[in-house]
């Protein structure tokens, strides 16, 4: 079982990827239930795991804050520029874990557009390189290796 210190780094997670919209809010209602099995407990988790998938569509935008507020967790608008860098975040935990290839979470960087986060920045440009190794067959290894340097950096960050 998840401890519920991992079940709310989880739950916070899962809701600011949604905020940047990289996953669906099933994936929040997920993190909500299993937020409630690790023994996290709150009115609005218990209201927000209850969700089914397709009320989850559309009632986590006015269920999440509740849920995460009585959680002592932030919750990021929809949309929002606050929430890219816990994306961040939470995508570069996934690569640590081995949950994501160290070139999505560069790709991801690179779609967002013009980031302030130096480290951001150096991700996007990370990407290109993968792309020039792409094309020339070259090995990634090196990239990967800086890739993963960051991703600790970032998942670090208060």
């Amino acid at each position: 079982m998840m401890s519920t210190e991992a079940a709310a780094v989880a739950l916070q997670d899962s809701a600011a990827l949604w905020s940047v919209g990289e996953v669906p809010a099933s994936d929040v209602v997920d993190a909500a239930c299993d937020a409630l099995v690790a023994g996290l407990d709150a009115p609005g988790l218990r209201i927000l795991a209850a969700c089914t998938r397709t009320e989850a569509y559309y009632d986590v935008l006015d269920l999440l804050p509740p849920a995460l507020d009585g959680l002592g967790l932030v919750f990021y608008p929809f949309g929002s520029p606050e929430g890219v860098e816990p994306a961040a975040r939470a995508l570069a935990r996934r690569v640590l874990a081995g949950g994501l290839a160290p070139w999505k979470l560069t790709f991801w960087s690179h779609k967002r557009g013009k980031l302030e986060l130096p480290l951001l920045q150096r991700l996007a440009e990370l990407d290109e390189q993968y792309a020039l190794l792409g094309c020339s067959g070259g090995p990634v290894d090196e990239v990967d290796a800086e890739v993963t340097a960051i991703a600790r950096r970032l998942a670090a960050r208060p």
